[in-house]
């Protein structure tokens, strides 16, 4: 079931996309492919199947959360390009509305 042109433009709408012309056309047609074999998909008898969060056999290798002693500030700080008075120190990326 190929999607429609205003299909493609309502999900480059939602995604804040602006598509161009050539774009929807090649859109639709791709979207579709992928639909239509998502469907496939679909048709599969996957009830002797059992369910995998991963398909390899992988375990949490993560430390037990204990409490430890913390980094002392110079050290936490080595690495910093900037620091003053304890703290990173890092360009502004609010605009206050002033412009500069």
């Amino acid at each position: 079931m190929p999607l429609s042109k205003e299909e493609v433009l309502k999900v480059g709408a939602l995604s804040r996309i602006r598509l161009t012309d050539e774009e929807v056309n090649r859109f639709a047609s791709q979207l579709s492919s992928i639909l239509d074999y998502v469907g496939k998909l679909g048709e599969l008898d996957t009830d002797a199947t059992e369910p995998l969060a991963h398909a390899l056999p992988i375990h949490n290798v993560l430390r037990k959360d204990e409490p430890r002693e913390s980094l002392a500030p110079e050290q936490a700080l080595g690495g910093a390009p900037d620091a003053t008075d304890g703290f990173f120190r890092v360009p502004r990326v609010i605009d206050d509305g002033t412009g500069a």
